[in-house]
């Protein structure tokens, strides 16, 4: 039997919750100076209901191969990496006019 998404009350394969929530969030990435000049980017913006934002930033570190940390809504990777973050987020399903670079 297909299971029934409780949320939008589709089956689970033509369940559109995620795309709904992708396209609900306002995401800023800019970056930050740390301790000793080094700079990180800073990926904000995310709703923590809807997205998962710890296996997100897994994944964006593994793709950006650097290092990082994710929490609070936030994840913070160790680098400069605006444009490239930008980039693996639309492929993500993010909308491109969501996702704002400073």
């Amino acid at each position: 039997m297909n299971e029934i998404c409780s949320t939008c009350g589709l089956p689970k394969e033509l369940c559109v919750c995620d795309a709904i929530a992708k396209e609900n969030q306002q995401i800023k990435i800019h970056t930050i100076k740390k301790k000793f000049g080094k700079v990180n980017t800073v990926i904000a913006g995310f709703d923590t209901k809807d997205i998962n934002v710890k296996e997100l930033g897994k994944e964006m570190k593994t793709a950006l191969a650097c290092g990082g940390t994710s929490k609070g809504g936030v994840i913070e990777l160790q680098g400069d990496h605006r444009q490239r973050a930008k980039e693996i987020l639309v492929k993500k399903g993010f909308p491109e006019n969501t996702v704002e670079v400073k």
